[in-house]
């Protein structure tokens, strides 16, 4: 019997959902789904410069799994690009960041941005 498998916990989902050519048309059949743990790894490891160890403890899932997670939406994005297709982001197995944290050191999320923002004033 496989264990089952973790949540993974994700900062914030993203503002936009629907990437592409411009003025391509959205069809089913011309979108790549990329699941939103898949978005997360690739914004943690590439737009924020963390190792994958680093992505692996913030979302609270192996560095193996962060690999194979990261793998899959890099070989999506480039699908895509190539292929001229529609990117959209939904789906997957994930947690929403509570908030709760003292330090959740996603430098992303709504929640832990206006907390800074308030501490600034």
């Amino acid at each position: 019997m496989p264990r089952p498998r973790k949540c993974r916990k994700v900062c914030c989902l993203p503002e936009k959902d629907l990437f592409g050519p411009i003025g391509q048309n959205y069809e089913e059949d011309n979108v790549v789904i990329l699941a939103v743990d898949e978005y997360e790894a690739l914004r943690l490891i590439d737009y924020r410069g963390m190792t994958q160890e680093e992505c692996g403890t913030y979302m609270r899932i192996s560095r193996t799994t962060v690999q194979q997670i990261y793998d899959s939406a890099r070989r999506k994005v480039a699908q895509a690009l190539v292929e001229g297709r529609l990117i959209r982001i939904i789906g997957g197995q994930y947690q929403l960041c509570d908030g709760e944290e003292v330090v959740c050191g996603c430098g992303g999320c709504k929640k832990h941005r206006q907390e800074s923002e308030s501490k600034d004033e």
